[in-house]
């Protein structure tokens, strides 16, 4: 079943990043969204954590709130909100890291 992950917590003040990056299956997407987009810094351990994971096409981030963090985003594709509800569509189910 593929799942979109979404995380929106810093990934310097817990360990959801990390655990999600642990749990993604091979047809797994992840969608950085709030302060979550802060693991796109780059020169991070967040940000390699993040490379190592082999998410192209697979790593999102939400464009409203890379621009309000002034984070450029790579690796991951922006999306806005209308891209956000077509990705949750898209997976079989979707999975908020509360």
């Amino acid at each position: 079943m593929k799942t979109l992950h979404v995380i929106s917590h810093s990934p310097f003040g817990d360990s959801r990043l990390t655990s999600c990056l642990r749990l993604l299956g091979t047809q797994d997407a992840l969608l950085l969204c709030g302060d979550a987009t802060y693991a796109l810094k780059t020169d991070s351990e967040p940000f390699r954590a993040l490379q190592s994971a082999g998410l192209e096409g697979r790593l999102f981030a939400l464009d409203e709130d890379l621009q309000a963090r002034a984070i450029c985003g790579e690796p991951a594709q922006a999306v806005d909100y209308p891209a956000f509800v077509e990705l949750s569509l898209h997976y079989d189910k979707v999975n908020t890291w509360l």
